[in-house]
């Protein structure tokens, strides 16, 4: 049987359906999330003091890196990760609290981090230290989520 025998009848291809208007490929890429140009503008705007502070962040991380034996290498190690943390850290808040974007996850690990610590500071064994962190960690998510999803909703009316 040749190739002729193995057609079925004479279907039409099915159309491509038509390109949908600029308008609505912007509101509508990556699940509704507005396009970066519209992220909340810090206050100290047009002071690129966030960036400022990754970029030390960076050097510190460097210079800590290249004298790692010693406590002065070791601190500027620290103190870099700290300041490119904030860096992160403020983006991510000022995202988050304008119900621009969720950083749920990124905000709730912070205080279960710095209670984890504290706990584990105070002498205290490791289950009360993991179980400080899970319930702190899951409290703080709640509230984070729930703002940001009343900003979130605020923000599309004002928008819509």
């Amino acid at each position: 049987m040749g190739r002729r025998s193995r057609r079925r009848g004479d279907a039409v291809p099915a159309a491509a359906p038509p390109p949908a208007p600029a308008a609505a490929r912007t509101s509508s890429r990556r699940g509704g999330r507005p396009p970066l140009e519209e992220r909340p503008k810090p206050p100290w705007h047009p002071v690129p003091l966030v960036e400022l502070c990754v970029l030390v962040g960076l050097v510190l991380l460097v210079l800590g890196v290249l004298d790692l034996e010693s406590e002065r290498g070791k601190l500027l190690l620290l103190s870099g990760m700290a300041l490119g943390s904030l860096g992160g850290l403020d983006t991510a808040l000022r995202e988050h609290l304008a119900g621009f974007r969720s950083h749920t996850t990124v905000l709730s690990a912070l205080p279960a981090v710095v209670s984890a610590a504290a706990v584990y500071l105070a002498a205290a064994p490791w289950p009360a230290v993991v179980t400080t962190a899970v319930v702190v960690f899951a409290a703080v998510f709640w509230l984070l989520r729930r703002a940001f999803v009343r900003r979130a909703q605020r923000a599309h009316r004002a928008h819509g």
